[in-house]
């Protein structure tokens, strides 16, 4: 099966990229990582520590690991906090792979502000930065943010951490259509069956972090997800059957034996 997940100059041996919030500590973090399959995490660089060397670092936890980091701009609520954040973060570290968000709403929905979104996107990516670039659900705003220079499109399913599910999979589907760059599902995932649903809608990956790191047994629910993207991935090739309102005979009636 096509493993490979190619987001720029990147390649990835999973489709399923997790995220670090959420968890009690780091090495739980670690431990539900490697056990989705996981080879990308992303980390909210204004909130959680990769950068600095004196206080507890998560990089240190999964040094030895295949592991790499995505940094997200989490709590950014402009186009040039984004883009501050990220020239920072890659003096500190020299990652260049990034994770792009902008919220506009930053009380209820955490919806993000699409606009300053592509305005950051089109400095970035002149700076020589790969970005996947958080969105809503809008296949217009998808290919801008395509001609703004993203090399992967993440819409969300559902508002960030709401365990809803693909509340439109119509869209999905529109912007997987609309781009030529990876579509990646980003937000709102609850379960395993919801992640297995957004890989037969046709997306190239998923970004998962509340339904592993707030389920009952994070390892579990890690390992379910890893087997799910696969289990999607695997149904979108082989291609559905139509839908159809009536029964078909699963044994044609031609050569039936009468009595």
């Amino acid at each position: 099966m096509d493993n490979i997940l190619k987001i720029g100059k990147y390649e990835l041996g999973s489709r399923l990229i997790v995220g670090s919030g959420k968890y009690k500590d780091f090495q739980t973090t670690k431990e539900a990582t490697l056990a989705s399959g996981s080879e990308l995490i992303t980390v909210a660089v204004r909130r959680l520590n990769i950068t600095d060397p004196d206080k507890e670092n998560l990089r240190d936890t999964f040094a030895g690991t295949n592991v790499k980091f995505l940094p997200n701009s989490a709590g950014c609520v402009t186009a040039q906090e984004a883009i501050t954040t990220f020239r920072l973060t890659r003096e500190a570290t020299g990652i260049d792979l990034i994770k792009l968000e902008v919220i506009g709403d930053t009380k209820k929905t955490l919806y993000p502000d699409v606009i300053e979104t592509i305005e950051a996107c089109k400095v970035l990516a002149k700076e020589g930065f790969t970005i996947m670039a958080y969105t809503s659900d809008d296949p217009i705003m998808a290919k801008r943010l395509e001609d703004a220079g993203a090399h992967a499109i993440m819409p969300l399913a559902a508002p960030i951490g709401s365990g809803l599910g693909i509340q439109n999979p119509y869209n999905i589907a529109f912007i997987k259509d609309a781009v030529n760059v990876p579509v990646i599902v980003d937000a709102g995932l609850g379960c395993a069956s919801d992640t297995a649903y957004a890989m037969e809608l046709g997306s190239d990956g998923v970004l998962t972090n509340t339904a592993i790191a707030q389920a009952k047994n994070p390892m579990i629910m890690a390992e379910a997800m890893k087997h799910a993207v696969c289990a999607g991935r695997m149904s979108y090739l082989a291609g559905r059957i139509p839908k159809k309102p009536y029964a078909t005979a699963s044994s044609p009636i031609d050569g039936l034996i009468q009595f």
